[in-house]
């Protein structure tokens, strides 16, 4: 994977900025707020479509501009992905409803042809690494989810999709468990709703078991040599659903966790509309980076937290490289 060109407008701090990318390592150089970190985070914007930074897309879009009528900021790339060279054109256009409230609307371009971000998702890949990323440990096993989701959907086809649609079956049905728990009802209107949640939520719970597993391998060398042998990192994921180690691998794997995540789902239909939201599924999940038997995000010293991102994000490289055959930027 190679960047050749890159163009912005009205992206964070830059009005305009449009520069060729020298093959090789590039070292960005310069004061603070510049524009350093905003180029990066351009960068992964171009494999992720979303920022690392920041949950609301809008704020990417330069302040200068955000009082106009329809601001509009741009990522533009032209890239190399084996023999064949792309253009990857993103729009960020926040736009006025008719009822007067502001929406951010985002338009993908591969090649100069509208794209969803599902049908472009992998092309591009991208791994980043700055300090924010401690948050990995110390905002809990949302940011972790995050992290987990962020990596998948780069690489795994289908993820992202799959990862649309339980979001959208769980908001579904975590609205039909609040009338149910407000305004009574029949439980069985659940079960609608239970089969798309095992459905896709299956098939998120899968990856990521396997993806961790993958990632752990790579990364367990890295870090030892990182720090002497002196430590052993360990990723461990944490499904909240119930299983032996065995359902995860085999022909069958996606079946019997289907089965299982059926049965435990069901059984917590009561909890669940007592409670007016779903309490179990990968929304709930977490992922632990242990190192010496220690969970990080409990035990981890700014150091530790430090390499063990390192150890991570170079496992993340290989992992990428040897699943697509082309090594992300």
């Amino acid at each position: 994977m190679q960047l050749n060109h890159l163009s912005l407008s009205n992206f964070r701090a830059f009005s305009r900025l449009d520069v060729d990318i020298p093959s090789g390592i590039v070292l960005l150089h310069g004061d603070n707020a510049q524009g350093k970190t905003s180029l990066l985070e351009a960068v992964y914007y171009l494999a992720t479509f979303t920022s690392f930074i920041t949950a609301q897309d809008a704020q990417v879009i330069n302040f200068l501009v955000r009082d106009e009528d329809t601001p509009v900021a741009r990522i533009v790339a032209e890239f190399q992905r084996e023999e064949q060279t792309h253009r990857l054109e993103i729009r960020l256009i926040h736009q006025v409803n008719p009822d007067g409230m502001r929406r951010l609307r985002k338009e993908i371009l591969l090649d100069g042809v509208k794209k969803s971000s599902q049908q472009v998702i992998g092309l591009f890949t991208a791994v980043v690494f700055i300090p924010q990323m401690t948050r990995l440990f110390e905002n809990g096993p949302e940011e972790r989810r995050k992290y987990m989701n962020l990596v998948l959907c780069q690489v795994i086809p289908g993820y992202a999709s799959a990862l649309t649609k339980y979001a959208q079956a769980l908001t579904r049905r975590n609205a039909l468990l609040k009338s149910l728990s407000e305004r009574g009802g029949d439980p069985s209107q659940l079960d609608y709703w239970d089969a798309l949640l095992i459905q896709h939520g299956s098939h998120l719970l899968l990856h990521r078991y396997q993806a961790m597993q993958e990632i752990d391998v790579l990364t367990a060398p890295i870090h030892a040599q990182l720090t002497g042998s002196r430590e052993v990192l360990r990723l461990a994921y944490k499904p909240l659903i119930e299983t032996e180690e065995s359902v995860w691998s085999g022909d069958t794997a996606l079946q019997q966790i289907q089965e299982r995540y059926q049965k435990q789902l069901v059984a917590r239909h009561k909890a669940d509309i007592q409670r007016g939201v779903t309490t179990i599924g990968p929304h709930r999940d977490d992922l632990q980076f242990i190192v010496n038997g220690l969970d990080q995000s409990d035990y981890g010293s700014r150091g530790q937290i430090r390499t063990v991102l390192q150890s991570i994000k170079l496992g993340e490289v290989k992992w990428m490289t040897e699943k697509t055959g082309s090594a992300p930027v």
